[in-house]
Formats: C-alpha cells, structure tokens, sequence
C-alpha cells in the first residue's frame, strides 16, 4: 500500500510539475493571457467567453443621469411570440427579448432569472458604440471628418507604407488594410490576447498594416481598437465618460452599464455590459436618424453614413452588408440593419416598420438552415416579430 502511495505521489508530483512549466512557458512566450483565458471560461463550465463575465474584468463605468423609463405601447405584452420565435429563443438560451414599435415598448421577455435591470455583454455591438462616438467627435470638430488620415492620431504608423494611406472612416467601416486575424476558439491567437490580455492598446500599435486601406469590407475586431484610440487622442477623454456624457446621460438610459478595461482604455472592439431596455434605446436613436425626444444627439448625415454600404467596398456579385459598424440586409422585404455581437447579440433596426428588436442571450443559432447573407437567427427575429406586430 505505501509503494502504490507514493508511486501515486509521484505521478501527481509529475503532472503538477508539468502543468506550471506549462504555464511557466505561455508565461515566458508572451501567451500568459491563455492562463487568464482558461480560468474565466474552461474552468467555469464555458468553450468560450459568456455574457455575464463583467465579473472576471476591470471596467469604467458608463454613467446614467435622470432616467426616462420607456413609454408603453397600448398593446404592451398583449401580444403573443410566435411559436416559432418562442422555439428559436428558448433552444438557444436567450435571457432577454423586446419590441420597441413606434418609439414605445411594445413587448418585453426575461428567461433564466434575468431581468430588465440585469447587465450582459454586448460582445461586438459595442464597435457600433464607439462608431457613434466618431460621429460626436467630429460634431464637435475634435476630429474633421471620416476622411481625416489615421496618422493625426497614431503618428505611430507614420513609419508604414499601407498605415499613411488608412483614415478613420477605413477603421469603422472595415476597410483599413489592418494585419489582423479574426479567430474566436483558438486559445493562441491575437484575437483571444485581445480580450484576455493585459494591454490590447500596446498590442495593437505594434502591428501593421497589410493592405491598401479603402479596399474591400475585412471584417476586424483591430479596427474599432484602434479608433478607440483615436478617440482617446482626440477628445481627452475615456470612451465611457464621452458615451456617458453624449448618449447615456441625454437619452435618460435608466442604469449604469460598463465597459470592459485593458489597463487605461475600453475594449471597444466589444464588451459593453447593459440591459435590454437601455441598449434598445440605441437602435431607436438610430431609427429617429440621430434625435432623441427633439434633441439632435447624433448627426443625422452621420447616422446615414453608418447605413449606407459603399458598392465598392464589396464584389459586384457579394451583399452589400456592412457600412459604420452595422450590419445591413437593404434586400430583405423589409430592409433592416443592427448591431450584431457574439453569441447571437442584437440590436436591430427595421426601418420601414418603424421597429427595433433586441435579444440578448447565451448562444447564437448555427444549426437552422441560412435564410439570407446575415447570420440566421436575424432572421428568425426580423420575419416572426413582424408576425406578432401584425397579428
């Protein structure tokens, strides 16, 4: 019994042994943000990043003033969700659902104890944030237009051939040329250091720019960093003081959110964490073109520029899906457009129906066949809440 005891004790001392030269040696490579990687999510039960991880994270605080809480709609919740939409919420784990129909809260649904005052992750929906921001910056003249060159604010890449030619609007609409690999699951990848690691800023600006900016649409999560950055230069101020004090605050958003933190700079890439009423207030600032209760909060020819794809940022015979951070379908009977994040986050915007709907949840539909270029579970969203609408 002693000998199988210790012979015991020495495999476990081996397999301990191994396990901290391991991370000794992510640690040493510079990959010690897999350590961190690890323990928020493999070891809390998740394969990847979830939307309550506020937890594991340093983060600013985007700061409401007066609330206005939502006017509602005469039908409020009187209406039913289709069968088929109850189906496609509930099998992927959705934790809130609303309507906002003619600038009132039409319908509204919590599962899994979430709340209408419970925050979650926003993930990529924050890059159209941090878009809208450019749109306040250069209202008021901090920076000039979408065609001021890159370079104003990162002298850094005074030095690179391709980051010369790049300007901001490049960087919001996803066509600055930027070397940037666009990975989510691999646990060693640029993409994964960005959220886990210490300093996405000093991470970014090392990098390089890899072809001609003003191209083709190349979706990168690099891009909204490094405008956070601009913006940063620009103003003087965080990402979420200038958001508390342009959009939170004026358009009486009825809790605080947060915004994720690498060191001294928001994750603008993705991570801002609020509640289903507030981030609905969003799509319909954008809906009402930029005014809020009478108040021109956004430009309205910004907003146009933010939903308005240039052909030639696309091949003659591919979609025409993006502008300034917003994902668009102008083919869809009704055209839509919104504000997509990871794990099937929405924020989304039908125009013709003066509609917004937003779902937050855990898990985003890649099993149903795809029913446009746009991830399939929008139009699950867009196609059955025109049904409840018009039941």
């Amino acid at each position: 019994m002693k000998k199988t005891i210790k012979i015991l004790s020495g495999i476990c001392i081996g397999i301990l042994t191994v396990i901290l030269l391991a991370i000794a040696g992510l640690y040493v490579s510079g990959n010690g943000y897999v350590v961190k990687a690890f323990r928020t999510t493999i070891l809390k039960g998740y394969s990847t990043t979830y939307i309550d991880d506020y937890v594991d994270f340093n983060n600013s605080v985007i700061r409401a003033g007066t609330p206005q809480p939502w006017e509602l709609h005469e039908n409020y919740n009187k209406i039913r969700l289709t069968d088929t939409l109850r189906k496609e919420l509930e099998d992927f784990h959705s934790v809130a659902f609303a309507l906002i129909k003619d600038g009132k809260l039409l319908y509204e649904e919590y599962w899994d104890g979430y709340s209408d005052s419970s925050l979650t992750n926003s993930f990529s929906m924050a890059k159209t944030l941090t878009t809208m921001l450019l749109g306040k910056a250069i209202e008021q003249t901090c920076i000039k237009s979408v065609e001021q060159p890159l370079t104003d604010f990162l002298p850094e890449f005074m030095d690179d051939s391709l980051g010369r030619l790049a300007t901001v609007g490049d960087l919001a609409s996803m066509r600055s040329g930027f070397n940037w690999d666009e990975e989510y699951y691999s646990p060693i990848n640029m993409t994964t250091e960005a959220y886990f690691g210490e300093d996405v800023e000093k991470q970014l600006l090392k990098r390089h720019f890899e072809s001609q900016p003003g191209g083709k649409f190349k979706y990168l999560s690099a891009n909204t960093q490094l405008l956070a950055t601009v913006l940063k230069r620009a103003t003087g101020k965080s990402l979420a003081q200038y958001f508390s004090e342009e959009f939170w605050q004026p358009m009486g958003m009825e809790h605080d959110a947060l915004w994720f933190l690498s060191g001294d700079i928001e994750k603008s890439f993705c991570c801002v964490y609020s509640d289903v009423r507030d981030f609905g207030k969003l799509g319909l600032l954008l809906l009402q073109k930029g005014n809020w209760n009478g108040r021109q909060i956004l430009d309205s020819t910004f907003v146009d520029w933010m939903i308005t794809p240039d052909p030639a940022a696309f091949e003659p015979d591919k979609p025409k899906m993006y502008a300034g951070s917003l994902w668009i379908d102008e083919e869809h009977n009704p055209p839509f457009y919104g504000m997509m994040g990871h794990l099937g986050q929405r924020i989304i915007v039908v125009p013709d129906e003066n509609l917004v709907i937003v779902r937050l949840g855990k898990e985003k539909d890649a099993v149903n066949p795809r029913r446009g270029h746009l991830d399939t579970d929008v139009y699950y969203f867009v196609d059955e809440s025109l049904k409840m609408i018009r039941q």
